[in-house]
Order: C-alpha cells, then sequence, then structure tokens
C-alpha cells in the first residue's frame, strides 16, 4: 500500500515533506488538500481534527507534523539519504537546527502574513514589527553560522534543510535578506538549486498568486 500525504503544494510545511520525499525518491500517492474535492479534505479531518497539514498515512498508520513524518520516512522508508545522522550527537545538530529554523524563521514570517490577511483595522504593527526584527536577528545568527558550512548542520542535507529550504524562501518574499547577510542568501541559493526542492518550488508556481503580499517576480 503506498504512502499518502495529504497535503498542499504551496505550503512550507508541506514543502519541507516533500523536500524530503523527493530527495530519496520515496513514493506516495498525492492526497491534494482543495476545497473543491470535499472528499479529500473530509478524509483529511477524520484523519486530523487540527486540520494543519501535511498529514502522512502508512496503512494503518497515521503520522503528523512535518519534523516527525521526515524522521518516520528514514525509520520506515529510508533511501540513499539519510536526512538524520545516526550518530546521536550529530542527530541533536540536525535537530537543533530545524527548530531554529521553524520558530526563528517561519513563525515570525508567519506572524506578518496572517497579519496581513485581517482586516486593516484588526492589524497589529507591533507585533508584525518584532516579527520583523525577529527576523533581522534570525539573519544575522544565520548568517555567522553559514559562514563555514555548507548544509544547515555541517557538511550534509538533511532534515534542518528540509525546512530551512521552503522556509527562506518564503521569509525572504515577504522580509528580504539584506545584502550585509552574504551567508544566508549563499545558502538560499544552494537550496534552491537542490533538485528535491527546486522540484517542490516548480510544482508550487500554479499557485503563487495565494501569497498575500503578492509572490515577486523571481525565484
Amino acid at each position: 500500500m503506498p504512502l499518502k500525504l495529504y497535503a498542499h503544494p504551496f505550503s512550507s510545511y508541506c514543502q519541507k515533506v516533500l523536500t524530503a520525499l523527493y530527495e530519496n525518491g520515496t513514493p506516495f500517492e498525492w492526497r491534494l488538500l482543495s476545497h473543491d474535492d470535499p472528499q479529500v479534505m473530509a478524509e483529511f479531518a477524520a484523519l486530523w481534527p487540527m486540520k494543519r497539514f501535511p498529514v502522512l498515512v502508512d496503512g494503518e498508520r497515521t503520522v503528523m507534523e512535518a519534523s516527525t513524518i521526515v524522521e518516520y520516512l528514514g525509520l520506515y522508508h529510508p533511501g540513499t539519504v539519510a536526512l538524520l545522522p545516526a550518530d546521536p550527537r550529530a542527530a541533536l545538530e540536525v535537530r537543533s537546527m530545524d527548530r531554529f529554523f521553524d520558530n526563528y524563521i517561519s513563525t515570525p514570517q508567519q506572524k506578518i502574513i496572517y497579519d496581513s490577511m485581517r482586516k486593516e483595522s484588526e492589524r497589529d504593527p507591533i507585533a508584525v514589527a518584532e516579527a520583523r526584527a525577529m527576523l533581522d536577528t534570525a539573519y544575522a545568527w544565520l548568517d555567522g553560522k553559514m559562514a563555514q558550512r555548507e548544509w544547515a548542520a555541517g557538511e550534509h542535507f538533511s532534515l534542518a534543510d528540509c525546512g530551512a529550504a521552503p522556509f527562506l524562501f518564503y521569509a525572504d518574499w515577504t522580509h528580504r535578506i539584506d545584502a550585509a547577510f552574504p551567508n544566508v542568501i549563499a545558502y538560499r541559493k544552494r537550496l534552491l538549486a537542490r533538485p528535491s526542492f527546486a522540484r517542490a518550488v516548480d510544482e508550487a508556481r500554479p499557485f503563487r498568486s495565494y501569497f498575500p503580499l503578492g509572490a515577486p517576480d523571481r525565484d
């Protein structure tokens, strides 16, 4: 029975899992989440009432949350690319960087996006300013970290890069990475050139009009 992935191609967290799947050529069945397909939406809601995606179904087992799904794939459907090192010390660095991209790149970026979707009278400019400041702080920290690294946790592409790719992709659209952070800009370019993530980006192109701030004419 093939893996089933309930996801949308324009979602950053879905792209995180898609990058892991494509990295190892893992076969799966798309269950595209769309309000035009009420059956798939009903299946999804029954599997995970929180209605947060992606969700992976492997036979009788349902797996939620992007990082957990990537780790699950490594355990139960391993490929030639180990996205989490076997050495626990190296794995700790991967998980640490994964949490960095989730908490300090994705979270503030999404705060800005969600605020832009509110009615003007309900917007919170202070929270948006704080989110932008957090992104600048995160970019600066990451720039120092990437000065001596090719990938997020060192020499090898990992779970952390699967998350960094879409999070930095959309963060740069939302709050442009300043030229003062050349190592972050170079790292983002390497991620975009990675075939697994490039495929996820290409699959999401038809949905760029969904981006609330207006997708830039690049990438």
